[in-house]
């Protein structure tokens, strides 16, 4: 049993702390990156991550889902960090960022693959960055010699042809929506989602003039309001089936989200399995298993044959 049980929260972030005798353990939620989604609460084997929903006040934009997390239910193994899709959870041991579910491959990491070419971004510090929603891209330019330019106006066309770029992505934070792929030249950016899934609006129950999902989404342009019917409707390039919207939905069936696939590291785990179970639908789940099974299969028979091979010879 830890010394101390601490927990703090602020309008910026929400702390737990463990203090034991030879360790310490933290775990800090930082507000303004959380976007409220659903995936923490599914994620966790403990059931300690709660969300409060905000009730929609007539005139104002609805709120995001207040994220709280119960000390007594919390055993810090980091779940929760692993599976944020914008990295809004830290959980430390003795102030360095240790996982145990990653140490004990009991738990994968998400696959945030993404590529970059500097070459084909824009000479256009404001134009390269402000492509993110949520303000993940730095772009900086420098001269041969490694000096950074702050200002490409007084550069002539011969000196700016000169500079190369450097670009910097908070990949631990970034969902992959692909916005920047779309928005920024061919080729500068290229990522793949590690959230696949399906969402779809039932234009029927969801009220007129509601704008709740559209409120809290995090990706600008993953929802819009549709001219035509003044309905909002879905841009499944963008979306990345966080269920932040979901949560915010008025109608509780007006909004149907399905998770079919999360691009992760290899594991064998129950706990994976059961996480998986929650965030997923069964169907996908059991084609998970059933492609995991036979990849068993096969490195197993490949590991008679390369035994028997060994024996002939």
């Amino acid at each position: 049993m830890p010394l101390k049980a601490l927990k703090e929260e602020t309008a910026e972030s929400l702390t737990l702390e463990w203090v034991l005798h030879v360790k310490n353990y933290k775990l800090t939620l930082d507000k303004s990156k959380c976007v409220g989604c659903q995936i923490c609460t599914l994620a966790c084997p403990k059931e300690a991550v709660r969300l409060e929903r905000h009730p929609k006040i007539q005139g104002e934009k609805a709120q995001k889902a207040r994220v709280d997390i119960d000390l007594a239910k919390c055993n810090f193994c980091g779940i929760c960090d692993v599976s944020c899709p914008y990295g809004a959870i830290n959980v430390t041991v003795d102030g360095k960022h240790l996982l145990s579910v990653l140490d004990k491959q009991s738990f994968p990491q998400l696959v945030r693959d993404i590529k970059v070419d500097a070459h084909k971004f824009p000479l256009d510090r404001e134009k390269s960055e402000d492509v993110c929603p949520l303000k993940l891209i730095k772009v900086s330019f420098l001269t041969a010699d490694g000096k950074t330019v702050e200002d490409l106006s007084s550069l002539s066309e011969p000196e700016r042809r000169r500079l190369s770029v450097n670009v910097e992505i908070e990949k631990d934070h970034c969902p992959c929506c692909g916005v920047c792929e779309v928005k920024l030249p061919d080729g500068a950016i290229h990522m793949r989602k590690f959230l696949s899934g399906k969402l779809s609006i039932n234009a029927e129950k969801c009220p007129d003039g509601c704008t709740a999902c559209m409120d809290v989404c995090p990706i600008t342009g993953a929802l819009y309001l549709s001219d035509s019917d003044k309905k909002v409707h879905v841009n499944e390039m963008f979306c990345v089936y966080c269920g932040a919207c979901k949560l915010a939905c008025p109608v509780d069936d007006a909004l149907e989200l399905k998770r079919t696939r999360i691009n992760h590291t290899p594991v064998r785990s129950g706990a994976w399995n059961k996480a998986l179970e929650r965030l997923t639908s069964s169907t996908e789940m059991s084609k998970e298993l059933k492609t995991r099974g036979s990849l068993k299969a096969r490195e197993s028979v490949k590991k008679r044959v390369g035994l028997k091979g060994e024996k002939c010879a």
